[in-house]
């Protein structure tokens, strides 16, 4: 069985669990917590010393979320028909990361200072992405859902927390992000304790 090692928190794992339950793949999750035990007992274990990792059935292990999320999506057949497909997910993700980059700064290094000038950029980060899914009519690339999609979703979610109307003015964006949220697998996900006892970043602050 699958393994994924990550915190009790959604930061860099959610995107994967929500994709890995949609998907229907049953895995088990270890916790790496607390601080004491990650230090001595996972860290020295992890290529970069960072979590999350996955581990698939076959023991073939990764750390670094994009390439977990990625190494998924080829897996699943979930990254395009054709390289053209692919690059406009590779594309994608790029922006989707962008974003989540500040946003982590901001909340880790910033957060009282930072949250209202992060809020008041986020228009113009997300005019892209309503420009893009616009022509869609649905996920990234069309009808079918693809790695990327559980990406940008978990990151326009965890906004939403941040800034609950920071989608009003993207309706494309708007109904991808409530497209994805009304998925069976994901409501399964969402339905957990584990999920809803889960904060969302390591520090509290959302």
């Amino acid at each position: 069985m699958p393994t994924l090692v990550y915190f009790p928190v959604r930061g860099r794992a959610e995107a994967m669990r929500t994709l890995l339950t949609d998907q229907n793949i049953t895995y088990e999750e270890v916790n790496a917590g607390p601080r004491e035990n990650w230090v001595e007992n996972w860290k020295p274990k992890m290529q970069f010393g960072q979590c999350p990792c996955y581990t698939d059935d076959d023991g073939f292990q990764l750390v670094q979320s994009n390439a977990i999320l990625a190494y998924l999506g080829r897996k699943y057949d979930l990254y395009g028909s054709d390289i053209k497909q692919a690059s406009i997910l590779d594309m994608m993700n790029s922006a989707v990361e962008d974003i989540r980059g500040a946003y982590v700064r901001m909340i880790y290094q910033n957060y009282e200072a930072g949250k209202e000038p992060f809020i008041k950029e986020l228009p113009e980060k997300l005019q892209p992405f309503e420009n893009l899914l616009k022509p869609t009519k649905g996920y990234i690339l069309g009808e079918k859902i693809s790695w990327v999609d559980y990406n940008l979703f978990d990151l326009l979610d965890i906004l939403i927390i941040l800034s609950p109307g920071c989608l009003d003015a993207f309706p494309a964006v708007k109904a991808f992000y409530e497209q994805v949220l009304a998925r069976p697998g994901v409501q399964k996900r969402r339905q957990t304790d584990h999920f809803k006892n889960m904060p969302v970043n390591g520090n509290g602050k959302q």
